[in-house]
């Protein structure tokens, strides 16, 4: 899954976690590996120069700054120099000798913006980092560094909150919400669950007070005659009767599309469905289970082309206290056959008059109760007999 895979090092317990346990993810497939370090000396020339007005007269005088800058610059580089060197030195020891071709990486810059660039110049499909580097505090949630890079990059990126690896804890965890990145986060999962022997298993969260509460905030403002333009009350009992009944449904039907996924290369899937805000419910899980690491897609169902990380990744990657694998690979969803079930002429209007955003929820249900049940024409009769089952 993983051929090429980049190791970013600053000598912290996190980062030398990530080490460990990448490593073993680049032996499975054989991939080659590069420890990366980026070091900032040109910031600390600037700093410097910052400092020359508080020196001492006698070395304020023009010639003997300039000796001053460059004694300070050649010593600053090449200090930095070999820092680097000697943080990467350990890293290419343990890869070669696991027989990994291994590179060595160091880099002058700002920290995350040239971990961004060599992970894009060079085409990297995974980057291994530490949840926290060497100025981590007793109130960090998560390092600035990675936390910047995981917006930024566009291949898989594996965070270690784990700081003293020595092998896998528990199971891996995938979050499904249905979308093509969500069922990526699911094929990384399996993938790394024969890699390190652990069990897999898939969440899948849904909020059924949300609607609600949106309507009740809805209601307060809406003039009367504004309320019957939008069909308030037909849209709040749509969403009490169908909606927020259905979504159990469809997000358990997420979780059977992806035991049939993870089923069809061998791994026997555990699933479990969360009621309540995606994001809060897996982090309880996740405090609860512990999982070794949890998988998810860079973007979730409600994704639009400029977001850079969805919300519930960014949640999780601040508060779940695992470690964190987050991809950005999609994987093709599971193969439907045609339904084989009409909609009559009454029953396409009614459902067209749906909000959109939950329109094919209502059309997938419907379907599925048609052939349940050996009807081949939907009406409106049917819907309200569907509609009436999901109240009982």
């Amino acid at each position: 899954m993983y051929r090429k895979i980049l190791f970013c090092l600053d000598n912290s317990d996190y980062a030398n976690s990530g080490v460990e346990a990448g490593l073993r993810i680049a032996e499975a497939s054989r991939a080659t590996v590069a420890g990366c370090h980026v070091y900032a000396a040109r910031l600390h020339s600037e700093r410097f120069k910052e400092m020359e007005g508080g020196l001492p007269a006698e070395y304020r005088a023009e010639k003997k700054l300039k000796e001053q800058r460059e004694i300070h610059e050649g010593l600053i580089e090449k200090g930095l120099r070999i820092i680097s060197d000697s943080y990467i030195a350990p890293f290419l020891a343990r890869a070669e000798g696991t027989g990994l071709k291994a590179l060595c990486i160091s880099r002058e810059g700002k920290n995350f913006e040239e971990i961004v660039k060599e992970a894009e110049e060079n085409a990297y499909d995974l980057v291994v980092m530490g949840a926290h580097g060497l100025g981590k505090t007793d109130i960090s949630r998560i390092g600035s560094v990675v936390e910047r890079v995981a917006r930024r990059i566009k291949c898989d990126i594996l965070i270690m909150k784990d700081a003293s690896f020595s092998g896998p804890s528990n199971n891996i965890v995938a979050a499904i919400d249905g979308s093509a990145a969500s069922f990526g986060a699911l094929n990384a999962a399996t993938h790394l669950s024969k890699v390190f022997n652990t069990g897999v298993a898939a969440l899948s969260a849904f909020d059924p007070d949300f609607h609600r509460t949106a309507f009740r905030s809805i209601a307060g403002v809406l003039s009367e005659e504004a309320g019957r333009l939008f069909r308030f009350k037909e849209q709040e009992r749509l969403h009490d009767e169908i909606i927020d009944k259905g979504l159990a449904k469809i997000y358990a039907g997420h979780l059977e599309s992806a035991a049939k996924m993870a089923g069809a290369t061998g791994v026997n899937l555990k699933t479990a469905l969360l009621s309540g805000k995606a994001s809060a419910e897996i982090i309880r899980y996740c405090q609860t289970k512990r999982p070794f690491i949890l998988a998810l897609g860079r973007v979730g169902a409600h994704a639009v082309p400029s977001l850079d990380i969805g919300s519930v990744a960014e949640n999780c990657l601040r508060e779940a206290p695992c470690n964190i694998l987050i991809t950005s690979k999609e994987a093709a969803l599971p193969q439907t056959a045609a339904s084989g079930v009409e909609w009559d002429a009454e029953a396409e209007k009614i459902l067209s008059s749906i909000p959109s955003f939950v329109r094919q929820m209502v059309r997938k249900m419907a379907e599925d109760a048609a052939r349940k049940d050996g009807v081949a024409v939907i009406t409106p009769l049917f819907m309200r007999k569907v509609r009436e089952r999901l109240g009982e």
